[in-house]
């Protein structure tokens, strides 16, 4: 594996060579296990999850490591894995094991793992199938990781949670943990692919949400006089086009912290969007028409419309004023109401902090590329975090390829995932330390 980042033992930190040199004579182990994990069919639904997390309970188990299986559902357990440390801060990983369905008949690869490297444009060595990067690779790495410091005394204490779940809204998985006070930590990562393209970040932050329900009423008329009625469809449509219309002139109230956090943003995603429509989707609210419904024949005009609407604010803009300045725009249209609403705010690390300096500066050794300091543009396992008050942070090196046909990750990731996961203990304590 030999991923020390360009230094040799004397330059690395006491316990650092021997953990490497445990994950260079056992690399072929860690492809076998990503591929092993693959194997178990863990689509959610229904995410029958038991006979995978036994797997890496009894893995754990022969290597000595303490375990604590979780439950809220026997079908969906979580597993968690600790390892005292030479500090009693706590870095906690986070990965987990559901994936999301496929439909055999669309893949030309085993979605149960299938590694592979003819006609591939630089002969790169993947390994096929559903959860390869999202995320059973980078579980893989972590309990790779979990096996190497087992000979060591790590140096800050150590806790592995594979959970169940995530793929449906995490209440059995990583909700039921947190709502069960079952984890406490310093920092946190979670093994979420935040690479793509040839790009390296690390998520910092995720967006806040705005989700309504609106109703509208009209009056009722034959298709054929359709000026004699008035189309709840057409009311709703133009509300909801005046709302994209007047928050696209909404400029976002943003914490100053943040402004390292946009800049990298638009960075990392300009490639892909273009510059403007990066920078516009994290400077002002974000509109989506998600659902819309009504009528019930095509020769009647439409006497009541719904609709469900996504809006998403950067992390640190107020979710509460952009409700406000919604509700200020549909009340110029008569005949629609919000019926139900839900708010979330957006949540982010400080760019500086020491889980963030941590993880930059060790996956930038590791690959030797930039790595951004991103915001997600949605939210997952790290905003439940954030909430819950564990710092932390998403990083994982894979593919573009989560949820899509023919999903894969590459040796090379498995590899320098390992890496990243099994240096962050020693960088996140010189930063502790500092």
């Amino acid at each position: 594996m030999n991923d020390s980042g360009g230094s040799d033992d004397s330059e690395l930190p006491d316990g650092l060579p021997s953990v490497l040199r445990f994950l260079d004579a056992r690399e072929q182990e860690l492809f076998a296990d990503a591929e092993t994990l693959l194997e178990f069919d863990s689509q959610n639904p229904p995410g029958r999850t038991r006979d995978l997390l036994t797997f890496l309970r009894e893995s754990m188990e022969s290597a000595g490591l303490e375990t604590e299986v979780l439950a809220r559902d026997e079908e969906k357990p979580n597993l968690v894995v600790t390892i005292p440390g030479e500090r009693r801060e706590k870095l906690l990983y986070v990965g987990h094991v559901d994936t999301v369905p496929y439909d055999l008949e669309k893949w030309s690869r085993d979605p149960r793992g299938e590694w592979t490297d003819s006609g591939t444009e630089d002969g790169e060595k993947r390994l096929y199938g559903r959860g390869a990067t999202d995320m059973k690779g980078a579980v893989a790495a972590m309990a790779t990781v979990a096996r190497a410091f087992a000979e060591t005394v790590p140096p800050v204490t150590l806790e592995f949670a594979f959970v169940s779940d995530e793929e449906t809204g995490g209440e059995a998985g990583l909700g039921y943990l947190l709502a069960t006070d079952a984890l406490a930590a310093e920092a946190c990562v979670v093994g979420e692919t935040t690479c793509e393209r040839g790009r390296h970040s690390v998520a910092v932050a995720d967006r806040g949400s705005v989700w309504l329900g609106l109703e509208a009423s009209g009056t009722a008329a034959h298709g054929s006089r359709p000026a004699f009625g008035v189309n709840a469809i057409d009311r709703l449509y133009r509300a909801v086009a005046d709302v994209r219309e007047r928050l696209s002139d909404y400029r976002l109230a943003l914490d100053p912290e943040l402004d390292a956090i946009l800049d990298d943003s638009v960075a990392f995603y300009a490639p892909r969007m273009g510059e403007r429509v990066a920078r516009e989707t994290f400077e002002y609210p974000t509109v989506n028409l998600g659902t819309l419904s009504g009528g019930e024949t095509i020769n009647a005009v439409p006497t009541a419309a719904t609709a469900e609407v996504d809006v998403r604010v950067t992390a640190s803009a107020s979710t509460a004023d952009v409700l406000a300045a919604i509700e200020a725009v549909l009340a110029d249209h008569e005949g629609v109401e919000i019926a139900d609403v839900s708010r979330a705010d957006g949540t982010y690390e400080s760019p500086d902090s020491p889980l963030v300096a941590a993880v930059v500066e060790t996956a930038e050794d590791v690959t030797g590329e930039r790595v951004y300091r991103r915001s997600a543009t949605g939210g997952g396992d790290a905003k439940k975090l954030r909430s819950a008050g564990i710092p932390a942070v998403e990083f994982g090196l894979g593919t573009d390829t989560a949820h899509a046909v023919d999903e894969y990750t590459t040796a090379a990731a498995l590899r320098h995932n390992a890496a990243v996961y099994a240096r962050l203990p020693f960088a996140l304590r010189e930063r502790l330390a500092s």
